[in-house]
């Protein structure tokens, strides 16, 4: 595991089972990432590769300054902010109610969420779901949203904005906040 990663100055480690570090998002960018020393500044590029393939998705990294982080590799082209929002949902099949219940947001973007849903309900890709929720910012905002099912891992749900879908501008305020 110690090895250096190619031309960066970095050396690769698990994360560490003690106290928690910071943990740096790196973007991943095709087959590269680049990570920056929360100490001194230094951007450098590396290839996940070197730590295994797959690569882990977090591994610890030090900086040829002696700095250490945490990285976790981020394969999103946009931002997802977790949370733990409640709210209800109705399900729709080839536009028919199939059924509705509760279930809470767990992570957020300008394209979709993932959603925690604890029940019966059985949910494909393609299906439809409107949403209610309120965001946790000072005003409580208020979302309504349409969503196409894009995945399923029960108990969560990875779904996409409906194309007819508008970012709303507490939303996009709350995802920069």
């Amino acid at each position: 595991m110690g090895k250096k990663t190619e031309g960066c100055g970095l050396s690769p480690g698990p994360p560490p089972k003690g106290p928690a570090m910071s943990e740096i998002l790196v973007p991943l960018e095709g087959r590269e990432a680049c990570f920056r020393c929360p100490r001194c500044g230094r951007a450098r590029t590396f290839d996940p590769a070197a730590f295994g393939e797959p690569p882990p998705r977090r591994f610890r990294l030090r900086c040829g300054c002696g700095a250490e982080a945490i990285v976790r590799l981020e394969k999103r082209r946009v931002y997802r902010k977790e949370v733990d929002l409640p709210g209800q949902f109705l399900h729709y099949v080839d536009g028919r109610p199939q059924g509705k219940g509760t279930m809470r947001v767990r992570d957020l973007s300008t394209r979709g969420m993932k959603l925690f849903v604890d029940g019966r309900e059985r949910f494909a890709p393609g299906d439809l779901l409107k949403v209610v929720f309120h965001l946790d910012d000072a005003a409580r905002s208020r979302l309504e949203k349409r969503l196409i099912v894009r995945n399923v891992n029960p108990p969560y749900v990875g779904a996409e904005f409906a194309p007819t879908e508008v970012l709303d501008k507490a939303l996009g305020f709350y995802l920069r906040g």
